[in-house]
């Protein structure tokens, strides 16, 4: 990488720019986890069954788009020993490790706020703005009449 490489920066709001392909690569919930969980580890590896216990809910295919997107990325580097059935092993680079700590800020806000952001999502007559009872709802009417 050349010095002019290296201290180009992008701009999120130019439509030709590759930062929002990037944002929407890093930004996904399993990528974060998956950092989570390498960061947890560092320096050591960890193998990809491992890897996929410390994230509850990944399936097997998401977790290995997802490695392989990191791989590609540069934030992961992936380690395969050949045994039968090959272990394969990955672990954060320096550039992967940068990303923690970002992510873990982002992490902890969505955790700090998480139940604020639910109460918007409440209809507007359950939200606690609309204090005092409720009336209750009308009997349906008796048929045939």
């Amino acid at each position: 990488m050349t010095g002019s490489e290296r201290g180009r920066r992008g701009d999120l709001f130019s439509p030709w720019c590759p930062t929002r392909e990037l944002l929407d690569r890093i930004g996904t919930k399993w990528t974060s986890m998956a950092v989570k969980a390498l960061a947890e580890a560092a320096p050591a590896e960890v193998r990809f069954a491992e890897l996929r216990r410390r994230m509850p809910g990944v399936s097997q295919k998401m977790l290995s788009v997802t490695l392989r997107s990191m791989v590609r990325d540069g934030l992961v580097e992936r380690r395969v020993e050949p045994t039968v059935p090959p272990a394969v092993h990955y672990r954060l680079t320096g550039l992967g490790l940068s990303l923690e700590g970002p992510l873990s800020a982002l992490r902890d806000w969505a955790e700090t706020h998480m139940a604020e952001i639910e109460r918007h999502h409440l209809p507007a007559e359950d939200t606690p703005a609309q204090a005092g009872p409720r009336a209750a709802p009308e009997p349906p009417a008796p048929a045939g009449t």
